[in-house]
């Protein structure tokens, strides 16, 4: 072989040897998706009765999870008594509201999920969130649904 046809060959050689070692990185699996928060709540979140003194069911919204780093606004999750995710609530204080506050971010625990309809709700204060506020819930079910599962 000639001298360029020798360094020709090198250079494949170390094109291909560099393939060959990158083919393992590419065919590793890609990271594993969020979790599905329409059959459980993420490991951050807990049982909102765990953190205040609630029903582990509460009438009208059913069993909440929520991340205590994003209390008082949350996102809530709301589960059925099956465990299946029906509503995402967020408890916006009424300070905020009328301090103009903006939420931009409110409902991005919804992005890619299909929401049925939207309540707004006030809220004089309860365990967990005192202050008045409003409850701002995204309902994965009909209205009927709703009223049905969460009695």
């Amino acid at each position: 072989m000639t001298r360029n046809g020798s360094s020709l060959f090198v250079r494949c050689r170390g094109t291909v040897a560099g393939l060959a070692l990158m083919l393992p990185l590419a065919m590793v699996a890609p990271p594993a998706a969020a979790a599905d928060i329409t059959t459980s709540p993420p490991a951050s979140f807990k049982k909102v009765s765990s953190l205040v003194k609630l029903p582990d069911f509460v009438p009208g919204l059913g069993t909440l999870y929520v991340d205590p780093a994003t209390l008082p606004v949350g996102p809530f999750l709301g589960y059925s008594r099956e465990g299946k995710l029906i509503n995402i609530t967020y408890m916006v204080p009424l300070k905020d509201i009328e301090a103009h506050k903006n939420f931009e971010t409110l409902g991005e625990a919804a992005a890619g999920i299909k929401l049925n309809h939207t309540d707004i709700q006030y809220n004089p204060g309860h365990p967990g969130v005192e202050e008045p506020h409003y409850h701002v819930v995204q309902w994965l079910i009909s209205p009927a649904d709703a009223k049905a599962q969460t009695k």
